[in-house]
């Protein structure tokens, strides 16, 4: 029993049913029952995280996921990540988070990771970074890719959250597990290209608004493409640099 993560999840189920919030879940048999595993997800929202664990609940387990320092910093969500266990990445310094992440696997836990890092707005899968499969590969333990689609349409990057009843429906798959090989470069390709046909899966049942923000290009949306979105995550990233760099030294 989790004193705080079991009760969060029953604030989580009931806050998702008054969004009328509609899930389709598969492949949820694919998450083991013991011991370590990354788990692998794609990321197109702020939210999907929460949605991420929903699957892990069939055989009662706890993903502790890896998010971004600032949200521990916070006085309001930072004390419950810590409660709930999650891990803090330092983007600036991430050795630290990524022993942590390997030492809880090596404990028998599952550790949710986003490869891609960032949210992508294209919602395409972007290129991936190899924290996954080193983690993987280190910990001995294998890795689950889970997928979801859906999740952009409650709140994503540059656009005002819908978090009234808006009936979304939210698919979510999980495939078999990958076990670790060297090296680690191979290991992060066979997971894209995993988690792509997984992503193509999920899309082919799924009702696409003509024109959407929330659609990909590729399907007929607004979103920008998979290189448009890189180079606005290219733009941003040189403009925070250049902020950071424009700060008088303390």
């Amino acid at each position: 029993m989790e004193p705080v993560y079991y009760p969060v999840i029953g604030l989580a189920r009931t806050v998702f049913a008054l969004q009328g919030l509609k899930f389709t879940v598969k492949g949820e048999e694919n998450i083991p029952a013991t011991g370590g595993a990354v788990i692998a997800i794609n990321h197109t929202g702020y939210l999907d995280f929460t949605y991420a664990g929903l699957p892990a609940r069939a055989t009662k387990r706890y993903i502790r996921f890896m998010a971004k320092k600032e949200v521990f910093d916070s006085a309001v969500s930072g004390p419950i990540m810590r409660a709930l266990k999650h891990i803090p990445v330092d983007r600036s310094a991430g050795a630290e988070s990524y022993h942590e992440a390997v030492k809880r696997l090596r404990a028998g836990e599952l550790v949710g990771v986003y490869p891609e890092a960032t949210i992508s707005r294209s919602f395409e899968l972007k290129e991936f970074k190899s924290g996954a499969a080193r983690m993987a590969i280190e910990a001995g333990v294998p890795i689950i890719p889970l997928v979801i689609w859906g999740a952009q349409r409650v709140w994503t990057k540059g656009f005002p959250k819908r978090l009234g009843r808006t009936n979304t429906p939210i698919s979510i798959a999980v495939g078999e597990p990958i076990q670790p090989f060297e090296p680690a470069s191979a290991l992060t390709d066979q997971l894209h290209k995993t988690m792509e046909a997984m992503l193509l899966d999920l899309q082919k049942d799924y009702v696409h608004e003509p024109g959407a923000y929330w659609v990909p290009a590729r399907l007929g949306g607004s979103a920008p493409t998979l290189e448009e979105a890189n180079a606005m995550d290219a733009a941003e990233a040189a403009e925070k640099a250049a902020r950071r760099a424009e700060k008088p030294a303390e």
